[in-house]
């Protein structure tokens, strides 16, 4: 009889013994790798960068482009759209806000051919969208326009806002090369843009490099 009670005390400090194995957690592997994964996800956390932060583009910024197509006030209408290229990026205190090789679209502004008014052909174009980084941006440019005059004489003016702030050039007479000068030019100041008038009606070649400026400030998120 003691033999047999003293087997069945052994076996019951054996089962308390092994609860209590059982009910700490100190040394939990499980345990212990929760902890340490919420450690490095805080970690991670705080030691995450801020995003760019957006670039505001002033108004007066220019933006020179090339274009893609001919324009012709042959057969363009207003409302025509057009496709250019940047070519310099445009830079806002030290940061890139439009790179160069941007894709832009623009729209004829004002276009008559040769003999519809008054024996003159008009053209005039400007900026509508620009796309930075796959993203799409409505913009308001100047715009940059020419008249061939009837009896061979050939002006070229850029207009901004839709008010003229340019000077005509010329009186050239036919055969010559038109130029257009940037917008401000008036002010004494301005970029210089290639444009030339063709045959009987103004026309810009593909490949013509020509500046605009923003007439409206434009916010480009990064």
């Amino acid at each position: 009889m003691n033999s047999k009670w003293a087997t069945l005390g052994l076996a019951a400090l054996l089962g308390v013994a092994a609860g209590c194995r059982k009910g700490d957690t100190s040394t939990n592997p499980s345990t212990d790798n929760g902890q340490q994964g919420a450690g490095q996800s805080a970690s991670s956390q705080q030691s995450a960068p801020e995003p760019p932060q957006p670039i505001a583009v002033p108004a007066g910024t220019p933006i020179t482009v090339v274009l893609s197509t001919t324009i012709s006030s042959r057969v363009a209408r207003p409302g025509d759209e057009f496709e250019a290229t940047v070519v310099e990026p445009v830079i806002v205190e030290g940061r890139t806000a439009i790179p160069k090789g941007a894709h832009v679209t623009g729209a004829v502004v004002d276009a008559k051919k040769q003999g519809t008014f008054k024996g003159e052909a008009d053209l005039a174009i400007r900026l509508t969208r620009i796309e930075v980084h796959g993203k799409g941006y409505m913009i308001s440019s100047s715009a940059y326009g020419g008249t061939e005059k009837g009896k061979g004489k050939r002006t070229a003016v850029v207009t901004g806002g839709g008010a003229a702030v340019g000077a005509l050039i010329g009186g050239l007479a036919g055969g010559g090369k038109g130029a257009a000068i940037g917008a401000g030019v008036g002010a004494g100041g301005g970029l210089a843009a290639s444009g030339t008038t063709g045959g009987k009606n103004v026309e810009f070649p593909a490949e013509s490099r020509i500046t605009f400026k923003l007439t409206e400030p434009v916010t480009i998120e990064r």
